[in-house]
């Protein structure tokens, strides 16, 4: 079995969809233990949002229970333009695993994300031109990987590029501009560090495991039908042109009151008036969409709640009709939508696109979520 810790519910699933790539049973564990039929287990430790001390302390705790579970290796999953409490993380696993050094690979080249000579780019523009500077919770206001990253407390940070060669004590980033970069970084990987990166740093890694199957794809499972539900819980510029692309092809849209981005009360009158409207339309459509549909906040508090009352409402419709399918969209926004469903563990079994899973409930076969992280576009019409 390998084991990966991601910090949120979209990372895991992501990860996972990779395993399924490879032919492997995937599993996320949002609490409890492993299953033990997995080939994959994806540890989402919700942490990305939490204080440093307690993010490290999820990632050792997870860490110690793949160890015990048996993993022949763990993945450290982080956010590809590194939000979150990367380094903390990473020095737990690092601590917890007994090991000296660590290999830090975010860059997802197919992605358009890019780093090279230690400055990171999207689509070839630097990063804190992009979209990523204005992120509620974790602004990047720099394109350089090291201001990315807080100072690790036991071991040095450094980048890397056309020299590989890792150090005991160290935590090197790597530069990858293509995919083949990524590839060739495995090379530099041994029992004796600890991999941390994006999905395609894994996929990598699992295929120089197996090269036979390095471009295997597992066989993908049709959807049933049925009513569809997308949950939006990010205002990203992904979401809007589905939303727009949603309200041109006639699928009915709800969005959040107006005085919610002001900081109000969503009153549970309120929560109620809004789910009934979406029930309702229901009626007469397959396909509704639920967003936030409001200005940017730059509050990070009042951001956060936004997302969290759209999962109310969301929560309060699946309780009253069958919907076969839902999408989530925003890592934040699925993995309270699983906590509000006391959903423990998913089976990954449906890749859409890269990035975008489609995740079964363990013991509630009624429904199939897919998820996918707010700045990816979803891969349908």
């Amino acid at each position: 079995m390998i084991g990966v810790i991601a910090d949120d519910l979209t990372g895991a699933a992501e990860i996972g969809a990779v395993g399924l790539r490879h032919g492997l049973r995937a599993e996320i564990v949002r609490s409890g233990k492993p299953g033990g039929a997995a080939d994959l287990v994806c540890v989402d430790t919700d942490s990305r949002a939490c204080p440093p001390l307690e993010a490290a302390k999820r990632a050792a705790a997870a860490a110690k229970l793949l160890h015990a579970a048996g993993a022949r290796w763990i993945y450290k999953k982080v956010d590809s333009v590194l939000r979150g409490q990367v380094t903390a993380e990473v020095e737990a696993v690092m601590k917890q695993l007994k090991l000296e050094r660590a290999l830090l690979l975010p860059a997802n080249p197919s992605l358009g994300r890019t780093i090279k000579d230690g400055q990171y780019f999207l689509r070839g523009r630097p990063l804190h031109k992009t979209e990523f500077a204005h992120d509620p919770h974790f602004p990047r206001r720099s394109s350089q990987v090291l201001q990315l990253l807080k100072i690790p407390e036991r071991f040095l940070l450094r980048t890397a590029g056309g020299e590989r060669l890792l150090t005991d004590g160290t935590i090197v980033v790597g530069d990858a501009e293509t995919v083949a970069d990524v590839a060739g970084w495995t090379a530099s990987c041994d029992a004796l560090m600890l991999p941390a990166g994006g999905a395609e740093f894994f996929n990598a890694l699992l295929t120089a495991e197996d090269p036979a199957n390095g471009n295997g794809r597992a066989a993908v499972k049709s959807a049933p039908g049925g009513k569809e539900f997308f949950v939006v819980g990010t205002s990203t510029q992904a979401a809007r042109k589905f939303v727009v692309a949603g309200r041109q092809q006639k699928t009915p849209v709800f969005s959040l009151p107006q005085e919610l981005s002001w900081g109000a009360e969503f009153s549970a009158a309120a929560v109620a008036a809004v789910t009934q409207r979406v029930v309702a339309a229901f009626a007469g459509h397959p396909r509704v969409i639920l967003n936030v549909g409001l200005p940017q906040v730059r509050d990070e508090e009042v951001a956060g709640r936004l997302s969290e009352h759209v999962v109310r409402v969301a929560e309060r419709v699946l309780r009253q009709i069958p919907v076969e399918r839902v999408y989530a969209e925003g890592g934040a926004t699925a993995a309270e939508l699983v906590r509000r469903m006391g959903w423990a563990r998913l089976a990954v079994v449906r890749e859409l696109a890269p990035g975008v899973a489609t995740l079964a409930v363990e013991g509630d076969e009624r429904f199939l979520l897919t998820i996918k992280p707010g700045t990816y576009a979803w891969p349908m019409k």
